[in-house]
Parts: C-alpha cells; structure tokens; sequence
C-alpha cells in the first residue's frame, strides 16, 4: 500500500454504488498502465476496483473473457463483483496482500514446497482442461506464441533492455547475427504443440490465501509450449529456488503429464523456452526503468541475468547466442 489520492472515476464509483464512507488503500502499481485499490466499506467485506485507463465496453475486457474460461477450468481466481464500464473499473474480490513471492522470500524454503507442488498441478489442470474447453468464444484460443510474437519479444529484449536500459550500441553485423540466433529459438518453441498458458505464471500472481493459492493477472492468457508457464514459474526473477526443489517440481510436472517424454529431451525444451522467456523479462524490466520511468524492477535484473548465464551455459544449442550475448552483457561472459 502506498499514499496516493483517490481518482475521481474511483469516487465516483464508491458514490454510485452508495459506499462514499468506505475507505480506499492504493495497492502497489504492477507493470501495466492498471491501478488497483482496495475499499473497506462499513461492516462489510473488503473488495479490490482496477482501475483501467480509460472506459471500456460491458464485457469487452480480456479480463472478463479469460475470468470466464478458468473459472471452467476451474481455477482459484478473484470473482468479479461488478463492470462499471463507464467508469473503466472493475470491481473484484480482495484476495489479500500475500503473493507467493511474499511467502517464499519469508521462511526457509521448504516451507513453501506445498504452495509450489500446488502451483504445479494447477499447470497440470489447465493445460489438460485447457484442450477439453477449447472454443473461439475465449479469447486465448485465438492468440498464440507463434514466431512473430516470441520474435517480437526478443526484439523487445534488444530494444528496451540492451539499448534503453544498458545503453549498448550494437552495430547491424551484431544485431543480424543475434536475431538470428534468437530466431532459431523461438522458432523451435513456435513449433511445439501449444497448450492454454496463463502467460505470466510467476510468484507475484500466485496469491498465498487461507484456501491455498489463487492465480491473478491472466488477461494475457493463449496458446504456446507446455514448458512456458512452468519456467515463469521455477526460472522466476523475483525468488531464489534451489536445483533440489526445481528438479522435484519439474518431476512432478512430467511425472502428471504420464512422464512419455525422457528427462534428457524435456530439459532441451525446458531449457530454450527458458532462455525465450528471461530475455523477455530483462526487456520488461529495462522498459519500465526507462520508458515508464519506473525503477522498481531493476532489483531484479541481477537474479534474471544468473538465470540466463546458466541456462545459455548448459544448453548445446545456445553456444553462439551465448558469445554475442557475453560481447554484449558482462555479465554473461
């Protein structure tokens, strides 16, 4: 929570709704152009307004949509009270202030181990679900981590976290020479068989509640590899998780999908979409530091680089990407 003043469409939508004596807490801001804000109505149970940018059309949000198809899965997620579309708010449960991130950066680490076997079997349900409740009506199964949107990313990479966030200049050999070992990747990754991915599954929208975890933020939800939530969830920036425990949740995981595919193989894969899916991030973080002024999320800058050093270190396949990467980022040298 943080002091902010109430905005106007938020008292508006507190005055309309008969709750103008409630109090307002401005939540910590995420990544997106969102505001959320928790209201304490008199005798009444808490409740969280997102706040979007602008109005929107009854129904029309993404949010909504994808709302719709994990409640089929199901999965845990906050029920959504009310549409003040004119307003551009949302009204949704109050999940609490305790994210998985939260959790596992306050007690040893074994601690959080039914948290984190829990966050996996959800993959599991969804991904499994995911295929059974496929239908044009939901939103993902339109959208897809095809080659030009994983390639859009890596290019995100260079743009926001190479040149915007490190400031490096990269002359057009380097940068031919590294987009094309990127899109050797993410064509890889384009070509496995997709399943419904939430698409940010990672300890920041994973909320610890006295039900067990309940998953937040799935706007962004389509299609993509079977491996891409699991490494936001296990190749996270915002955590330390250690081999043992990563390799018995990754068991686990392969071990519910009828365990067909050697540990050998699954890594390979694993291993490239890790790769894919931390660039990403880095370009995330350098974009908020940068373009939104933001600098919240340079701490985790560090953890994500270690992530990607090791991974590119191990992976065969990654040898060229590695030495660019390593002319270009010290930290990967």
């Amino acid at each position: 929570m943080f002091d902010a003043p109430t905005p106007p469409a938020v008292s508006s939508y507190l005055q309309r709704a008969g709750l103008s004596h409630a109090t307002v807490e401005a939540l910590t801001p995420d990544a997106s152009d969102r505001r959320y804000y928790r209201v304490r109505p008199q005798g009444e149970s808490a409740f969280v307004i997102a706040l979007h940018a602008a109005p929107f059309a009854p129904g029309s949000l993404p949010f909504v949509n994808v709302a719709e198809l994990f409640a089929l899965v199901p999965l845990p997620i906050p029920r959504i009270r009310e549409e003040a579309a004119d307003l551009g708010i949302l009204a949704i449960d109050d999940l609490g202030d305790v994210t998985l991130q939260a959790h596992t950066n306050s007690a040893p680490l074994p601690a959080h181990l039914p948290l984190y076997e829990q966050a996996v079997d959800y993959l599991d349900r969804l991904q499994h679900r995911g295929g059974a409740l496929r239908s044009e009506r939901f939103l993902p199964y339109q959208l897809a981590f095809d080659v030009e949107k994983l390639m859009w990313e890596m290019d995100f990479f260079i743009r926001h976290f190479l040149e915007g966030f490190r400031g490096t200049a990269i002359s057009a050999a380097v940068r031919t020479a590294l987009r094309e070992e990127l899109l050797q990747i993410v064509s890889a990754l384009s070509a496995e068989p997709r399943v419904l991915c939430h698409r940010d599954y990672h300890s920041r929208n994973l909320m610890v509640t006295p039900d067990g975890l309940a998953v937040i933020d799935f706007q962004d939800a389509r299609m993509g590899p079977d491996t891409y939530d699991l490494v936001s969830l296990l190749r996270d920036s915002y955590v330390d998780l250690t081999d043992t425990f990563v390799d018995h949740l990754i068991d686990r995981f392969r071990t519910a999908r009828g365990g067909a595919e050697d540990r050998d193989t699954f890594s390979r894969r694993y291993n490239l979409m890790s790769v894919q899916r931390n660039l990403k991030a880095l370009g995330t973080f350098g974009y908020q530091a940068v373009a939104r002024d933001n600098p919240a999320y340079a701490q985790y800058v560090p953890r994500t680089l270690a992530h990607v050093r090791r991974t590119v270190s191990m992976e065969p396949r990654c040898g060229r990407l590695r030495e660019i990467l390593a002319a270009l980022v010290p930290e990967l040298a």
